[in-house]
Parts: structure tokens; sequence; C-alpha cells
């Protein structure tokens, strides 16, 4: 399959992975959030932090479905912006809302279940930006920096949690990222059984006993 310039991609996907926080930035200048400019900010950053963390989630089942194997060489820099999304989600919250409070902070996430996922699932995401240089890579060794990069699963079942509970009427669109989730995490289980199962048993032809 053909393979695009990478570094040109990646020049584009850093340029497109701005424009979000940029015209974000221009409204907010404007003024023209809305009514509550606080949720409109912080609802914003959430769902992009989920959108670009689910396009990390993406990668696998594109690259074995159509066999772009060049995907995977982006998956890092888009993983890196689900955290830069997330960190300006939880700024927004501690700025805007609790003017860095720290004792208000602590009471919320104590009080308020859809703040204690959410923080929860922040901070599952921590280790896995702090890990995602190739030279942590090396440190950590391919599979036990594989084993904690799963955590990515928790983080995303997670947020869709957080967002959920943290909608007041309409629920669709985080139901939306749920189905979504489901077939990521669905197929990555699917296919996990199909390579654990011998060729002969897919075949229908069962090994002679040793």
């Amino acid at each position: 399959m053909f393979a695009p310039d990478i570094k040109f991609t990646r020049f584009v996907l850093f340029a497109n992975g701005l424009v979000p926080a940029a015209l974000l930035a221009w409204d907010a200048y404007q003024r023209k959030l809305g009514a509550n400019p606080i949720e409109f900010a912080t609802r914003a950053t959430g769902v992009l932090a989920l959108v670009f963390l689910f396009v990390t989630l993406a990668v696998t089942p594109l690259r074995k479905l159509t066999g772009a194997n060049w995907v995977v060489k982006l998956r890092r820099q888009v993983g890196l912006y689900a955290f830069f999304y997330a960190c300006l989600h939880l700024l927004t919250y501690v700025w805007f809302d609790k003017f860095f409070g720290a004792r208000e902070i602590v009471e919320d996430v104590w009080a308020r279940p859809f703040i204690t996922v959410g923080m929860a699932s922040f901070l599952l995401l921590v280790p896995l930006a702090a890990t995602s240089t190739s030279g942590m890579i090396k440190r950590l060794g391919g599979k036990r920096w594989a084993k904690l990069h799963k955590l990515t699963y928790v983080a995303a079942v997670g947020g869709v949690i957080h967002f959920y509970m943290g909608v007041k009427a309409d629920t669709t669109i985080p139901l939306l990222f749920a189905v979504v989730l489901a077939l990521l995490l669905g197929y990555r289980w699917v296919r996990s059984r199909m390579d654990a199962t011998p060729k002969s048993e897919t075949l229908g032809i069962q090994t002679p006993p040793r």
C-alpha cells in the first residue's frame, strides 16, 4: 500500500491538531462561547480529548483492516494530543471553576463521583504521556511498555463514563461515544481470540493427540 511522506503527514497532523484549541481561544477572546463560557470550554476540551484518544485506539484496527502500516507512526502524536486536550480540560476546571483552590478541588473530587472518575482517568494518561518517547520505550522494554499502555483502554472507558455522568439532560453524544468505544474494544477482543486460536482449528482441522 502507498505510504505518504511521514514527515509531511506529521506536520499536517500537528497543525490540524492545534486548530480546535486555536478556534476555542479565538471564540473566548471574542466572547462567543455562549451564556456559560466555562461550561462550554470544559465540555469542548473534554470531548476533544476523547476524540483524539479514540483515534489512537482506532489506529490498530485501521492498520490491520487496510494494511496501512504507516499509520502506526502517527499514533504517538495523536496520543499526545489526547493528553494535551485532557490537560486543557483539567486546567479549565481547576482555573476557571475552582480558581486553583486545592481544598475545594479535593472536596469536589471526594463528593462528586463524576469528577472522581474524570480525575482518575486523567491520572492514568499521565504515565502514558511520560513514557511516549523512544528513550522510555527502550528503558521499559517493548513488552512492559505495551502492558503499561493498555491503560489507554481503562482511561477511555473512564472518560466516557465521566462524560455520561456529567451530562445533565441529553445523553445522546456520550452514548454515541460509548458505542464507538464498544466497537473499538470489541474488535480488539475478537482479534485477540482469533490470534489465540490455532490455524488448524479455524480451518476445522483437528490436530491429532500426541
